[in-house]
């Protein structure tokens, strides 16, 4: 049976209660008395303790007793919570925004469960904190935050490290983690920063997982979360097979992303039976897609069809003519397209771009189905209306927006994305935590067959260290997103298969 990730609270109510509610006081204090943020003990951020400052001497003749400052509590110390009775009435939460984590000048707070005698088990999170990505990084450390908030194992303590966003601090970042004992690494983001933290973790024997897309870092101890173009572009394909489609085309960046989404669709087309003969490109650094899509369009052999067309039913006076040349009104081309779909192998303010320039030279979304993998998944794109009734394939537009309301009203602003991959990932750690035979990070553990259920739906990762995900085929509408094939509830095979 699979494991959710949102099971295994165990008298969570009781302790997230007291956490949240401790929490609330601090900020308010913070907010209050300008004191920075302060953060619970389970988030170890590597920082120098600060040294005990003496006492200071009493003036000659005081007025009041000064009470003496509380001691430095190390946040790996086991200690007592206080739990409140039982009561009908539950806090909302309330978590510090990236903001008000203030990683710079940490201090400790009792926010944390108790940590039990045999000490914590540590698990890094390597995230670029600082940088061109910072912004992506504390985000994803938020995300972080509320699945140990949620489902957080009382031994776990979470170390979040700033890769600087370079290949460079994330392999400095996990030596120095290693060091400090971690049996597992969450992060880093790219690949080239994955393949930097690999190395010493491999020599450790420690394995990681982390958010790439990048099949070529995956393996040998690496397992990746990311969203795999491959195999959303597979679950689009078959799905269009089987509607009936099945001469495609292809118009991508050159990019690494662009050619992997363009021998997925080779493959796949291939597998189903189809053929996949077209493929036009462009840099994704130019501003104008004229040319690319008239290639794609076949546009001048059409266009002087069209001429030959007009000039022949023009010279005839048959009633017939002239009905089929009003039908040619507002056309600048003429003759069928070689394909029936074609995959946009883009997203964001390219697509947007890209997307109003097909039917302008008449490769008409009435008659050709546009496809686009996961970088189509935002609610807004029906505003563009060429790409209304366009399909692609993602994880469940339904548990990513519940995740993503959930992420707003605790942190106040909306997450990237790819921010769920570190909630699944922090969720997974506390869940592995909990195996009967004690925490358990191996592979065995992390490529069990029945997989596991997180906020973008199930996944499971396969031996070659890619993750599988049950993916839903999504149409798009002005008014937004609507699943039109459900993703699978359950891995239907018997164990991870490597996709190589």
């Amino acid at each position: 049976m699979r494991r959710p990730l949102t099971s295994g609270r165990r008298n969570a109510r009781q302790i997230v209660a007291v956490t949240w509610i401790a929490a609330a006081l601090v900020v308010s204090a913070c907010a209050e008395t300008k004191l920075p943020a302060q953060l619970p003990g389970w988030l170890d951020l590597g920082q120098e303790k600060p040294p005990p400052q003496a006492e200071p001497a009493p003036p000659p003749k005081p007025k009041f007793v000064r009470k003496p400052e509380k001691p430095f509590r190390d946040p790996a110390e086991p200690r007592e919570v206080k739990r409140l009775p039982k009561s009908d009435w539950e806090p909302e939460p309330v978590l510090p925004t990236a903001p008000e984590l203030a990683l710079e000048q940490p201090s400790f707070v009792e926010l944390t469960p108790p940590v039990k005698e045999d000490g914590p088990i540590r698990v890094a999170l390597l995230l670029p904190l600082s940088g061109r990505e910072e912004s992506l990084g504390r985000a994803l450390l938020d995300a972080a935050l509320i699945a140990l908030f949620e489902i957080g194992d009382p031994r776990l303590t979470i170390l979040p490290r700033d890769t600087g966003g370079t290949p460079e601090g994330a392999r400095a970042a996990a030596e120095a983690v290693l060091q400090e004992g971690v049996q597992l690494i969450l992060g880093p983001v790219f690949s080239a920063a994955v393949a930097a933290a690999a190395e010493p973790a491999r020599e450790r024997g420690v394995n990681v997982i982390a958010f790439s897309t990048d099949r070529l870092v995956a393996g040998n101890g690496v397992y990746l979360l990311g969203f795999m173009p491959d195999q959303q572009v597979d679950r689009v394909v078959e799905f269009a097979a089987k509607s009936g489609i099945w001469q495609f085309a292809a118009l991508a960046p050159q990019t690494a992303y662009g050619e992997a989404v363009v021998g997925a669709m080779e493959q796949s087309v291939f597998r189903n039976g189809g053929q996949f003969d077209q493929v036009e490109r462009y840099y994704p650094d130019d501003t104008e897609y004229f040319e690319p899509v008239q290639r794609l369009a076949d546009y001048e052999r059409r266009h002087n069809l069209l001429l030959i067309q007009r000039e022949a039913l023009e010279a005839t006076d048959d009633p017939a003519a002239k009905i089929e040349l009003q039908k040619l009104e507002g056309r600048d081309a003429a003759g069928p397209l070689d394909y029936q779909a074609v995959m946009l192998a883009d997203g964001g303010a390219r697509l947007r771009a890209i997307a109003p320039l097909l039917p302008f030279y008449d490769i008409d979304p009435a008659e050709i189905r546009f496809l686009g993998t996961g970088l189509w998944d935002e609610p807004t794109l029906g505003r563009e209306p060429a790409l209304v009734g366009g399909w692609f394939a993602s994880p469940p537009p339904e548990t990513a927006a519940a995740f993503s309301k959930r992420f707003e009203s605790i942190h106040g602003y909306a997450p990237p994305r790819i921010a769920s991959l570190a909630y699944d990932a922090a969720a997974l750690a506390s869940v592995l935590m909990q195996g009967e035979a004690g925490p358990d990070f191996s592979a065995n553990a992390l490529t069990q067959p029945s997989g596991f259920a997180g906020a973008d739906g199930i996944f499971r990762f396969q031996n070659d260290g890619v993750a599988e995900r049950g993916l839903a085929v999504i149409e798009v509408h002005p008014q937004g997103l609507r699943v039109i094939d459900q993703a699978p509830q359950a891995f239907t095979s018997g164990s991870p298969e490597d996709s190589s």
